[in-house]
């Protein structure tokens, strides 16, 4: 972990160095866990940056979580864990680019999942500036189990009376082997399918979202890279909205997140995750 952290330093201070076209985000995010047998409430906060160099761009970020849980003889910690996540993308002209990604989950002190990788590719083509489509695959190696996920994801823009509106479409396909192994994911099952869809708008400095996934989907990796779901609990609802505004070079925005599943381990049905996230971004 250690080694991982010194590689992101001296690789986000050599950028730096050389580009003012860089993005330092910070968030940080409440959870709370409804009907779980084993989660109560928790939080997570993460820092990284956005940097371009000519055709290039680099991301990272460090998150840490913590989820305090139910206690009983066989569940006798709280739950602590560490990731980093790592995306390059290229522009090769107007209309080809690539990503890269690399998803490290450092430290896990319960769940077999822990150090965990995850590696992806992709690319995107557009087919003019309002419309875009992007194929990544993503393939997580697990101590004990693998997954494989493909993702589609098409995004319209357009410009109504000085409103910027930007729609997603994204569906994921997840294929799960040697996940029997386990009492952790043996309930799990071989294959999932879901879709999402999105929007997102900004007037002048002021921006709002929303987005609803239906499907059921596990140990998926979300958020264009940015984060994964790497716990055996099988999400089937998840429903989004936020606002933000923009101070100059600074922005401010507030997300709430509720999302409904079953802990595959336990069988356990209609779980509620609740989620209140604030993120900070300073462009310079």
């Amino acid at each position: 972990m250690k080694k991982i952290l010194l590689l992101i330093a001296i690789f986000g201070t050599t950028l730096f160095a050389n580009t003012p076209k860089t993005d330092i985000k910070a968030y940080y995010e409440s959870l709370n866990f409804t009907n779980s047998k084993q989660k109560d409430y928790g939080y997570r906060y993460g820092g990284g940056a956005d940097i371009v160099i000519d055709n290039s761009k680099y991301q990272f970020i460090y998150e840490h979580a913590l989820s305090y849980t139910i206690k009983t003889p066989s569940l006798t910690q709280n739950l602590e864990i560490d990731k980093v996540f790592l995306k390059y993308n290229y522009n090769f002209n107007n209309s080809w680019h690539i990503n890269i990604n690399y998803i490290n989950i450092a430290d896990d002190n319960i769940a077999p999942t822990a150090h965990g990788i995850v590696y992806g590719a992709g690319a995107t083509y557009d087919f003019s500036k309002s419309l875009s489509l992007n194929f990544t695959q993503y393939y997580t190696d697990f101590k004990d189990f693998d997954t494989y996920q493909s993702d589609f994801t098409l995004d319209y823009k357009v410009k109504v009376e000085g409103i910027h509106i930007k729609l997603s479409s994204i569906t994921k396909a997840i294929h799960l082997e040697g996940y029997k192994n386990l009492n952790f994911s043996k309930n799990a099952d071989k294959d999932y399918f879901t879709t999402a869809l999105k929007l997102h708008a900004h007037y002048k400095t002021y921006h709002f979202g929303m987005g609803t996934y239906i499907g059921k989907r596990v140990f998926a990796v979300m958020m264009d890279g940015f984060k994964i779901q790497h716990h055996a609990m099988e999400f089937d609802r998840t429903y989004a909205i936020g606002a933000g505004k923009t101070f100059d070079d600074f922005t401010l925005r507030v997300q709430y997140v509720e999302q409904r599943a079953t802990e595959l381990p336990y069988k356990r049905e209609n779980v509620k995750v609740q989620n209140i996230r604030v993120m900070a971004n300073y462009k310079f």
